[in-house]
């Protein structure tokens, strides 16, 4: 096994949820260049966002931590650059950190979302960002750091071609440098808007789509509506759709382009490439059109949570393999850390861990647990049941997922969910007040309880805090400024300011 430094590109899709993507079984959508990808690479099918909603998940991401400790509990708004936006992530080590430490040239394209979006992180050479969360394909507003000062660029190229071609000049630059590169590459598809944002050539591939796929069920009855029009949807279903679909469909082609550049440049087998979302999305699933906040109270199935995830790197990563275990966006900085050959310790203090042994198909899934199974009453798991579990949160809504439970808590009263996902897994028969269950849901209770004890951070802990897809941030509720402060790693604080 080689023991050179890999070169780094994860790419970052917005709003995709796991379906959406042919090589996991969607014969309606066209993503030939990640199919290609997974082919060469392991997919993980059962890989988790940490929170179901942009911001929180990407902090997630960066920090290997969960919302409750890096204190970030929903889409960010508001200032958002210039003298007076906040680095939510002021005072956090991020796995870019440990990476420019190590001596990679790193580099941005696409969407930040974190607060100070103009403003490089640690080490960034390169950085063109969105200005904000989201924006029309056919004119966006974006930030280059150039020379020392941030410019803005106002842009009408379609945006996922804009964000691609200064991804390839970035690669062309850092490929001449005597070390390894890292880029971000973060693209805003398949995100609204979706009617007529879209080349032509990518929406005539679903002209006549059944959209089998995507089934439009009732309206769930937590959606909240805006002129009877699902807050996260659009009034033309079936234009929305094709607008969804064709925004995948133009992001795989320019990740095409950009695996050919790589191969081009003669630097693709020594690149790990990682392709991911930062949360998963509902087109109708559950009569649902959005992701976890696409209900109030906000949700955590299945189709909101789960996105799809392909790790590649020729010789260190196992080719061609679907893995069923159950991971999470939380694993991710440890994973990569571990990859580049780094101290992965710092960023596995929270419930992280590296999961590289297994993309190297060297390490028993079933031996390599790191909690108790809530699915036996707390008996630790033996071989063959995995003990992993996943976790979620967005705000006062939490959730533990086994491979065959899930039970959601909603803090103060409720209501609660149990989903017995062996015989319903499209989680559609809550099981919470059955008494035969009750046993069941103490124990995952009292386990996703001790579990956030744990791992969330005093001040910082999401439960108490009433979101409602506004732009928020852990804060005191009484003080109108919203003051916090974020932990260092240590555990010591660094001091913050939400917006």
């Amino acid at each position: 096994m080689s023991n050179e430094k890999p070169n780094i590109i994860f790419i970052l899709s917005d709003d995709q949820g796991a379906w959406a993507l042919g090589c996991a079984g969607n014969a309606e959508i066209h993503t030939p260049n990640l199919d290609a990808l997974a082919a060469r690479g392991t997919r993980l099918e059962n890989f988790f966002c940490v929170s179901p909603v942009c911001s929180p998940a990407r902090a997630s991401l960066m920090t290997g931590d969960i919302p409750s400790r890096h204190g970030v509990h929903d889409y960010l708004a508001g200032v958002e650059t210039g003298p007076e936006a906040v680095d939510y992530l002021q005072g956090q080590p991020l796995f870019t950190d440990a990476l420019a430490d190590a001596g990679y040239t790193l580099g941005l394209s696409g969407k930040w979302h974190l607060g100070a979006n103009d403003v490089p992180r640690k080490g960034f050479s390169h950085w063109f960002a969105l200005e904000g969360g989201g924006s029309p394909y056919d004119r966006s507003v974006m930030y280059r750091f150039d020379g020392g000062t941030s410019h803005r660029e106002s842009v009408t190229e379609y945006l996922t071609d804009a964000i691609t071609r200064d991804a390839l000049d970035f690669l062309d630059e850092a490929s001449r440098e005597p070390g390894p590169f890292f880029l971000a590459l973060n693209y805003t598809a398949p995100h609204k808007p979706w009617k007529d944002q879209h080349p032509p050539e990518f929406e005539e591939l679903y002209s006549d789509c059944r959209f089998a796929s995507c089934p439009q069920e009732p309206l769930h009855p937590w959606t909240p509506t805006v002129d009877g029009v699902p807050i996260g949807g659009e009034p033309d279903v079936r234009a929305a759709l094709v607008g969804y679909f064709a925004a995948v469909s133009a992001m795989d082609a320019r990740i095409g382009e950009v695996l050919r550049r790589l191969e081009g440049l003669g630097v693709l087998d020594n690149t790990l490439v990682i392709f991911s979302s930062d949360n998963g999305f509902n087109c109708g699933h559950h009569g649902i059109w959005g992701k976890g906040n696409g209900t109030f109270p906000q949700n955590v199935y299945d189709s909101s949570v789960k996105v799809p995830a392909i790790f590649a790197l020729p010789g260190r990563i196992q080719e061609g393999v679907v893995l069923p275990e159950l991971l999470s966006a939380y694993d991710v900085a440890a994973t990569v850390l571990e990859f580049a050959g780094l101290d992965v310790r710092p960023f596995e203090r929270g419930p992280g861990q590296s999961f590289a042994e297994l993309l190297r198909g060297l390490t028993d899934p079933a031996v390599a647990g790191r909690d108790e199974n809530p699915d036996g009453g707390g008996q630790p798991a033996t071989a063959g049941d995995r003990a992993v579990v996943v976790f979620d949160e967005y705000g006062p809504v939490r959730m533990i997922r086994s491979t065959e439970w899930k039970y959601v808590h909603r803090y103060p009263h409720g209501p609660h969910e149990l989903y017995d996902l062996a015989a319903d897994p499209d989680e559609r028969e809550n099981l919470v007040d059955e008494p035969a269950h009750a046993g069941r849901v103490a124990g995952m209770r009292a386990q996703l309880q001790e579990w956030f004890q744990r791992h969330a951070v005093p001040g910082l802990d999401g439960s108490w805090l009433p979101v409602a897809g506004a732009g928020q941030t852990a804060s005191v509720l009484d003080d109108p400024l919203g003051a916090f402060t974020a932990p260092n790693w240590d555990g010591t604080a660094a001091a913050g300011r939400t917006a």
